[in-house]
């Protein structure tokens, strides 16, 4: 459906790149996913090994994603009820404005692209995607789908 950015390096290897975090680090955070399952970027985050706006820049920087900050940003209803609660909490997305046949998202890891096609699948839209921290992002889904 979307011209898509060609991502060849996954979100760890970006952080490795950055000197963000070692490969051990990385290969902790790819245990614990192993075991418990959860989104690679939140789990660094909560090992301390990164921070948040750290996971943010990097992908900003890297792949040109635009960076949205949530706190002064307001949703309309209708857009939020596109992407259904469940969804919005599995893959840290949020709908944030739709625009005829083009839905535009923030997300914390904007390179998952089974996510993106999911959404698409899911919505029949071109995705658009902004990033945002993961924090930002459940807090919003917490205000936004707080009577869903």
């Amino acid at each position: 459906m979307t011209t898509r950015r060609i991502i060849t390096k996954q979100l760890g290897e970006l952080l490795i790149e950055r000197g963000l975090i070692s490969r051990e680090q990385m290969e902790n955070a790819l245990d614990i996913q192993r075991n418990k399952g959860g989104l690679i970027g939140e789990i660094l985050v909560e090992l301390g090994f990164v921070k948040e706006e750290d996971v943010a820049q990097a992908l900003t920087t890297q792949y040109g994603f635009p960076f949205l900050p949530l706190s002064n940003y307001e949703i309309i209803p209708e857009v939020i009820g596109i992407i259904p609660l469940r969804v919005a909490k599995q893959y840290l997305i949020l709908p944030i404005d739709k625009i005829g046949n083009n839905l535009t998202v923030t997300m914390s890891n904007p390179l998952n692209v089974q996510a993106i096609e999911d959404i698409e699948m899911l919505t029949n839209c071109s995705i658009q995607t902004f990033v945002s921290t993961s924090s930002d992002i459940k807090k919003a889904i917490g205000k936004y789908y707080k009577d869903k």
